[in-house]
C-alpha cells in the first residue's frame, strides 16, 4: 500500500518553548521519557528548550519564564485531562494538542464513549461503578475488560475471562477500591491504531504484542521489544479505511487539536462478529522510542523533528 504523505513543514516562528513532562499522574515515567525526546529534537530544530518538570507551582514557573509556547507531554491525570490546559488558558500562553473542554472528554473514558456514539463511531457497551463493586460480582458477562475511568497508558487494566464463578483478586491490585472503573465488553481479535495530526489522517498501524502478553499493555507499549508494529496493517481494504474514517469523525466529534490517536480492536476471529470497535482517543499520544504517532508520521514522510516542529508551530490558546 502507498503510504499517504503530509505536507510541507511549517517554518519555525517561536523560539522558546517550555516542554512539560513529568506531572504527578501514574504515568510520570513515560511523560519524562516523551519530554526528553521532544526536548532533543526541537532542539535539534534550533528552539531554545526549558524543560519542566511539572508540580503543583506549574503556574508561578511558568509565569516567570514566560515561554513563546508550551510542548504539552505530560500523560495521565492533570496533564491530559483539561487541568494543565486550563492553567495554560490563564496565563495565555500557546499550548499543544487538544484544549481543556476536549481533552477533559476524551480523558473521561464514559464521557467519550457517548460523544463518540452519538457520532457514528463504534464503541463497546460498559458500566461504570467502583473496583470495589467490580471485585464483588460480575458487573456484566464474562468475558469483559476493567480499567480507570480515566487514566491512560492501559494503568491497572484487568482482563476477565469467562468461566470465573467470580472476579479475580486482580481487580483489586489496580487501584484503589474506591477509584471508578471502567467494565467494558472485551472485544477479541486485532488491536489497531491510527492518528490525525491537523486534518490529515494517517496511515494504520497493527499493534501486535509479544512477550507472551495477553494484550496491548503498559509493558507492551513501553518496553523495548514489547510489541510489533505491522505499518501498513495487512487488514481488509474496508476496515483499513474506516479505521481511517473513524478515527476522525472521533477527533472531530471530541473536538480534539493537533494530533489525536484512536485505539481499536477488530473481530477477525473465526466465528466472531467481525466488529470494529473504537476504544479509545488519546489526546496526548505517546512520543518516546517505541511510540506509535512518530512510526505513522514518519511513514507519511515526515521526521521525529519534523513531527515535533509541527506541534509547536500549530501551538495555541482557546483550542
Amino acid at each position: 500500500m502507498t503510504p499517504s504523505k503530509l505536507g510541507t513543514v511549517p517554518p519555525r516562528t517561536r523560539s522558546h518553548v517550555a516542554v512539560l513532562m513529568g506531572g504527578l499522574s501514574a504515568e510520570r515515567e513515560v511523560s519524562l521519557r516523551s519530554g526528553a525526546a521532544v526536548a532533543d529534537a526541537l532542539e535539534g530544530e534550533g528552539y531554545r528548550v526549558t524543560r519542566v518538570d511539572v508540580g503543583r507551582d506549574v503556574a508561578q514557573h511558568l509565569y516567570e519564564l514566560k515561554p513563546d509556547a508550551c510542548f504539552n507531554a505530560l500523560h495521565g491525570k492533570y496533564g491530559e485531562d483539561g487541568c494543565v490546559q486550563g492553567i495554560l488558558e490563564t496565563l495565555a500562553i500557546p499550548y499543544t494538542h487538544s484544549g481543556v473542554l476536549a481533552s477533559a472528554l476524551a480523558m473521561h473514558k464514559e464521557r467519550a464513549k457517548e460523544v463518540m456514539a452519538a457520532a457514528g463511531v463504534p464503541v463497546a457497551e460498559a458500566r461504570v461503578v467502583t473496583r470495589a463493586e467490580a471485585l464483588k460480582a460480575h458487573v456484566i458477562p464474562a468475558p469483559y475488560v476493567v480499567k480507570p475511568v480515566d487514566e491512560g497508558s492501559s494503568v491497572g487494566v484487568v482482563i476477565v475471562p469467562s468461566g470465573l464463578d467470580r472476579p479475580p483478586n486482580s481487580i483489586a491490585a489496580g487501584g484503589p477500591l474506591d477509584q471508578e472503573v471502567m467494565v467494558e465488553r472485551y472485544i477479541a481479535g486485532r488491536e489497531l491504531t491510527c492518528a490525525v495530526i491537523g486534518g490529515f489522517v494517517t496511515d494504520v498501524i497493527e499493534i501486535v504484542p509479544l512477550k507472551g502478553l495477553a494484550f496491548y499493555d503498559f509493558e507492551a507499549k513501553y518496553a523495548d521489544g514489547g510489541s510489533k508494529h505491522e505499518l501498513p496493517a495487512e487488514i481488509l481494504p474496508d476496515v483499513y479505511q474506516l479505521v481511517r474514517q473513524y478515527t476522525l469523525k472521533a477527533h472531530q466529534a471530541l473536538g480534539c487539536r493537533g494530533v489525536s490517536r484512536a485505539d481499536f480492536r477488530w473481530d477477525d476471529t473465526a466465528g466472531g462478529t467481525g466488529e470494529l470497535i473504537c476504544l479509545e482517543v488519546n489526546t496526548q499520544p505517546g512520543m518516546t522510542g517505541t511510540s506509535l504517532v512518530p512510526e505513522l508520521a514518519a511513514y507519511a514522510g515526515w521526521s521525529f523533528g519534523q513531527l515535533v516542529r509541527w506541534i509547536v508551530e500549530d501551538a495555541s490558546c482557546s483550542r
